[in-house]
């Protein structure tokens, strides 16, 4: 009889290194979230996708590869994630390569493997051809079962493959209705600012490698999180360097992943490190975030390494020269002592709260006959803007819409007077307001 949980069943790719784990989490997601390089431990930390097929769904992470005998830190790191993983899963992938062929280290992970008692599938890929499938039968001494022969690359039996894991799917009883509105919060900054560091201490785990080496972490990572009983992603990102300072390969994917991250997260938590707060590329970064139209606060990691801190100056500080987000919260914090960490999701939560406030159509029309009439726009080639009517179009961000006599006499001035007049009326702390005229007999 099928165990029963409370949650998505969780499947865990596990193998040694370049043995394709990465490119078969891509194709099982159908998506490219993992790196792929032709370099071993390009993969570090755990990455997790949902997946559904037959009408089943289970969550997919994949891992970097094992090492069994590991002389540096971070390989040791390393295989701590891929054990968390383990721990975790309820059903695990382990795979091999039909090219290499069978090696020492496969039989001494299989034996790692066994002892767990969980469902393993034997996912033997590299079998390119009839010929390399062929070499399927050699891993039969692993004691693992059936081997399943695929090519992640060219997607040759993937389908077989997940077969054979919902069939191994453990029952689903769900404890509360999903929700749709999860806040996604992406932790941005550039190298070494502790954004890893601060993810950890958000899980009270350590679910991500932390290094001071800058660029320890190069995928995006989603991780949920319940948050006293509100579920949230964070997304953990590669650290943004200078543009002439980006290589090529897993360095330019890298940095392609954390702004792919900003373009789909709701608030950013822009991490900026207290020994060192504003530099130009932390002006760069913000950039991208308001260009992007995303909500955000400012978390000041590291603050128990600047003796004497004094907050309302620096708070000023930032605000000033961060202008465009001069309305976004700020969180001072210390990962490595825990300072300051509880404050950052609530945070959060509040400015995803404001990105997604609605304002009634007849207050927000009363406010801006108030506004105008109190500030009337200049002229402009002795033309004055005359305002119709104005609605709220979208939410996330908040998305308002002016009619006018003539949307070509709006001032980028006038329209920063409107935005505070908005903000005093209605708040949108953190995030971004757009705002969109349109001239008489416009559609």
């Amino acid at each position: 009889m099928p165990q029963v949980v409370r949650r998505k069943p969780i499947v865990a790719i596990i193998g040694r290194q370049n043995v394709g784990k990465s490119t078969l989490f891509n194709r099982l997601t159908g998506r490219r979230l993992a790196i792929v390089e032709d370099l071993p431990g390009t993969t570090r930390d755990r990455l997790k996708a949902e997946v559904e097929s037959l009408g089943r769904e289970f969550t997919l992470t994949d891992t970097g590869g094992l090492e069994l005998t590991p002389e540096a830190t971070l390989a040791q790191e390393i295989n701590g994630q891929i054990t968390l993983a383990i721990t975790e899963a309820d059903i695990i992938l382990f795979i091999v390569d039909a090219q290499n062929g069978l090696l020492p280290i496969d039989t001494e992970v299989a034996s790692i493997l066994r002892p767990t008692k969980k469902p393993v599938l034997l996912v033997v890929n590299k079998a390119d051809n009839e010929k390399l499938a062929q070499n399927a039968a050699e891993f039969y001494r692993l004691g693992l079962g059936d081997p399943i022969t695929v090519s992640a690359y060219h997607g040759r039996g993937i389908g077989d493959l997940l077969d054979a894991i919902v069939a191994l799917l453990p029952e689903v009883t769900p404890d509360a209705p999903m929700i749709q509105d999860t806040p996604q919060l992406a932790i941005i900054g550039r190298p070494n600012v502790g954004k890893s560091a601060l993810l950890n201490a958000l899980l009270g785990e350590e679910r991500v490698v932390v290094s001071p080496l800058p660029g320890t972490t190069r995928d995006a990572i989603d991780t949920p999180l319940d948050f006293e009983g509100r579920h949230v992603i964070l997304i953990d990102t590669a650290g943004i360097k200078k543009r002439g300072r980006v290589g090529i390969g897993v360095d330019r994917y890298s940095v392609e992943r954390s702004l792919r991250a900003i373009a789909r997260a709701d608030v950013a938590l822009l991490v900026l490190d207290a020994t060192e707060p504003v530099t130009e590329q932390d002006l760069h970064i913000a950039g991208y975030i308001q260009q992007a139209y995303r909500g955000a606060i400012i978390v000041i990691n590291k603050q128990d390494l600047v003796a004497d801190l004094q907050k309302e100056e620096l708070t000023q500080f930032v605000h000033n020269r961060f202008k465009f987000f001069s309305h976004s919260p700020v969180v001072y914090t210390s990962a490595a002592t825990g300072q300051g960490v509880a404050e950052i999701i609530p945070s959060a939560l509040k400015v995803f709260a404001e990105r997604t406030k609605r304002v009634p159509t007849a207050k927000l029309n009363s406010v801006i006959n108030q506004t105008t009439a109190r500030h009337m726009p200049p002229m402009k080639k002795g033309r004055v803007l005359k305002f119709m009517y104005v609605t709220q179009a979208e939410i996330s961000p908040p998305t308002f819409v002016f009619f006018v006599n003539d949307a070509t006499l709006v001032h980028f001035s006038y329209q920063r007077f409107l935005e505070n007049s908005l903000r005093q009326h209605f708040g949108f702390q953190g995030t971004p307001i757009r705002f969109v005229f349109k001239s008489r007999g416009e559609k």
